[in-house]
């Protein structure tokens, strides 16, 4: 059987193409693609990165998101929260399954999606912000350390560990905690659609189950992973059970050395932290 020489040349070009074109855009039946969100919410990155290559995507008409995760820092859960947005509003359908814990920040995301399930089980809600400061004054008497701080501004070294915090820098911070937490408040008002007078009502710490969220409206069914994929699948018109692509998770080394033998979760506890951080975290 002859070929054409312009023949040959476009089976070159495609194949050379093919080769050319990232992983996660090669597949055939590429409608759904599924990204985690598991653990403490440090870094957002590796998420955002996931997102924004399958809102470019031509092939990707869906994602899922399957949260396992308390929270952590609120500029992460924020981050995730407006690519998700963006991802609506290019016409991608994002559906949200909380796994065993979806909280606070965890719970940020999820409601920028579509739709949102969760487990009857599921531990969700904790709808605040916290800011936690040690104060080791007393250790620093009793070993004979005596600070000696020079500043240029009163606040400057507000939430200082080594001494007690005066009634106006609490008062400062309040300010501070109580502006992210009308924040979080909004983005569940807009993301689910409801009036801010009765997210307000919840937002109060409380935590909660998934039976629990859907009676409040946080959520939109219950349901695990499997039954997410289905009705991701339906909503986009996919017959049976889609093929869903995945991209795997960059994770530096060290953080895949302590990782080895502690959880993710844990292991962000104990790695020393220069300054407070400023949270949508629940962690009892």
């Amino acid at each position: 059987m002859r070929f054409s020489a312009g023949l040959f040349a476009v089976m070159i070009l495609v194949t050379l193409g093919s080769a050319l074109l990232p992983d996660s855009w090669k597949s055939p039946s590429g409608e759904i693609a599924l990204v985690h969100v598991n653990g403490m919410l440090m870094d957002s990155r590796d998420i955002v990165r996931q997102l924004a290559d399958y809102r470019h995507n031509p092939q990707v008409r869906g994602i899922i998101l399957r949260i396992d995760s308390p929270g952590g820092a609120v500029a992460p859960a924020q981050e995730i929260y407006s690519e998700i947005m963006k991802l609506r509003a290019d016409h991608k359908t994002v559906y949200a399954s909380m796994g065993t814990v979806a909280a606070s920040g965890g719970y940020y995301i999820a409601c920028a999606a579509d739709y949102v399930l969760a487990n009857p089980g599921t531990l969700t809600g904790s709808i605040s912000a916290v800011m936690a400061f040690n104060n080791i004054e007393e250790l620093t008497k009793k070993v004979g350390v005596k600070p000696n701080i020079i500043k240029s501004g009163k606040f400057k070294d507000v939430g200082s560990p080594l001494r007690a915090m005066t009634p106006e820098e609490q008062k400062l911070l309040q300010v501070v905690v109580d502006d992210v937490h009308e924040q979080f408040v909004q983005a569940i008002a807009t993301g689910r659609n409801l009036p801010l007078a009765e997210v307000s009502r919840i937002a109060d710490g409380r935590i909660m189950t998934g039976q629990q969220a859907l009676k409040l409206n946080l959520i939109d069914e219950v349901g695990g992973l499997e039954k997410t994929i289905e009705l991701l699948a339906k909503k986009l018109g996919v017959a049976g059970r889609p093929k869903l692509i995945e991209q795997k998770e960059e994770i530096p080394f060290l953080d895949w050395l302590m990782q080895g033998s502690l959880s993710s979760g844990l292991a962000q506890t104990l790695m020393p932290s220069p300054q407070p951080r400023l949270q949508y975290v629940w962690f009892p």
